[in-house]
């Protein structure tokens, strides 16, 4: 790292119903670029973790029966807390998990937009009154209908966020009064240790949340544990489909990945709207090393525009600044470690073999991947087919639309989609055909506001983050009948 990362290596505390927890076993978190220490966390023991599914579960009740004024006001705590220290957080996003301050900036302030949208959300999720005496047999009833938390939520979240996806969970639990444990990333745990200290500083009831920077290993058993009913997961496919089969019995709220495509067509003709979606694209499919579940992996060109869009998309590519992550005008920075590295550069090396040329990029220095474009992918390699979650992007030319929503479909994920048009029958076709969970018009499928619902279908997911839709998720209709009203 840059001297400007450069500080003393703090100890984190894990939080345990609330409370700061130290002891055990202290375990290093690495920068990703360069493999320095940036911090250490106290990893909880058993007794620490079950004290923490113990708090939980003796919560419950109390969650439950917050005002939604005591919830907003903790919500809006940790939103102005973000606001506030934005600089900081945004350092501490780059120093654990190596996507460039650009970024992270950018992560930090979409948190604290989370936290106040969770809070205004809070104080509007509201029941329904219903008639009931629209038959004989029913006069002199009606009926109010609130919704419920199930219980103790499991939040377990993945590395590429470790702000704002903790805060996608955190969030939307708090603001239906619904205790949360959080397991992070081991790779990235102090995004949400930092989101627990700010929740300490509120007025919730000990037990409402807690974050346990366990390893792998230790997920199993809190996946199981029947006090946590509910467990909303986010990331790989076959970890998420392999807790599903493991509590059938569970509600199971999952965001998977994608290999998200876009599709450019040849109405898109002006070398304004040629520019604007080789940039966006190449961004997109880019930033953050292409470790979003909606990076741009696929891009379908029609053929008519091919000649004009292709070799702009290549130079969009080849000129992405690249390198150091402190640096304000880098896009792409390291992926998450040299694991990740060597598959992504074995991914590359398939398609190469099996027939794909190389229009830029292609190469590695350790963890840093350079943004990598090609064409003519068999439709066979993993660069096809599977997610990549590397800065790789393939494109392809396609006779017509038809033909771009029948690749698009023919994937096992459907997370996001970008199309590029101005035809409004196409785009209301596009809405209507693509299997998918969100059709962005004009841009990369990368586009995302948080209060959007956000998901996918197929193996991309179950379920909806976007705070309204996920506390929709978190919740269930309870019905109240009154009986003998004058109605």
């Amino acid at each position: 790292m840059s001297s400007k990362a450069a500080t003393v290596v703090r100890e984190w505390p894990s939080l345990i119903a609330g409370s700061p927890w130290s002891g055990g076993q202290l375990c290093d978190v690495v920068h990703p670029g360069d493999g320095s220490v940036v911090g250490r966390v106290h990893v909880p023991d058993e007794d620490a973790t079950e004290q923490a599914l113990a708090a939980a579960w003796a919560v419950r009740g109390i969650g439950r029966a917050m005002s939604a004024a005591d919830r907003a006001e903790c919500l809006m705590h940790v939103s102005h807390g973000l606001a506030r220290r934005v600089d900081e957080v945004a350092a501490l996003i780059t120093a654990e998990n190596g996507k460039p301050i650009t970024w992270a900036r950018a992560e930090a302030t979409r948190a604290a937009s989370t936290f106040r949208w969770a809070a205004e959300e809070a104080r509007r999720f509201n029941g329904e009154f219903q008639r009931l005496d629209t038959e004989k047999a029913t006069e002199r009833r009606a009926a109010i209908i609130r919704r419920f938390p199930y219980g103790p939520v499991l939040g377990i979240s993945p590395f590429n966020f470790p702000i704002n996806l903790v805060a996608h969970k955190v969030a939307p639990a708090i603001a239906v009064g619904a205790p949360i444990v959080i397991k992070p990333a081991p790779a990235t745990p102090l995004g949400a240790l930092l989101l627990g200290e700010l929740l300490a500083e509120t007025d919730l009831p000990s037990g409402m949340f807690s974050v346990l920077p366990v390893g792998n290993d230790v997920a199993p058993t809190l996946v199981a544990d029947p006090r946590l009913p509910v467990i909303s997961f986010t990331g790989s496919e076959s970890v998420g489909f392999a807790i599903k089969r493991e509590v059938p019995n569970k509600l199971v709220i999952l965001e998977l990945g994608g290999n998200a495509a876009a599709i450019v067509l040849d109405d898109y003709s002006s070398d304004a709207d040629i520019a604007w979606a080789a940039q966006r694209i190449a961004m997109y499919g880019n930033s953050q090393a292409g470790q979003t579940c909606v990076s741009v992996q696929r891009v379908f060109v029609e053929q008519a525009l091919a000649d004009r869009f292709i070799p702009a998309l290549t130079t969009a590519v080849a000129e992405l600044p690249s390198g150091d992550v402190w640096d304000p005008a880098t896009v792409v920075g390291p992926v998450i470690n040299d694991a990740a590295a060597e598959r992504v550069m074995s991914w590359i090396d398939e398609a190469i073999e099996a027939g794909a040329t190389v229009l830029a990029g292609g190469g590695r220095e350790r963890t840093f991947i350079e943004p990598t474009l090609l064409a003519d992918v068999p439709s066979h390699v993993k660069l096809s087919c599977e997610e990549v979650f590397g800065p790789v992007m393939s494109v392809q030319a396609i006779r017509d639309f038809d033909e771009g929503i029948a690749l698009v479909n023919d994937s096992r994920f459907g997370l996001q989609t970008g199309v590029f048009t101005h035809d409004i029958q196409k785009i209301f076709r596009a809405h209507r055909e693509l299997d998918v969970g969100g059709v962005i018009i004009g841009d990369a499928p990368t586009f995302r506001a948080d209060q959007m619902p956000y998901g996918g279908i197929k193996a991309s997911g179950v379920g909806r983050e976007g705070l309204r839709f996920a506390m929709q998720d978190l919740t269930y209709d309870k019905v109240l009948v009154l009986t003998d009203l004058d109605l």
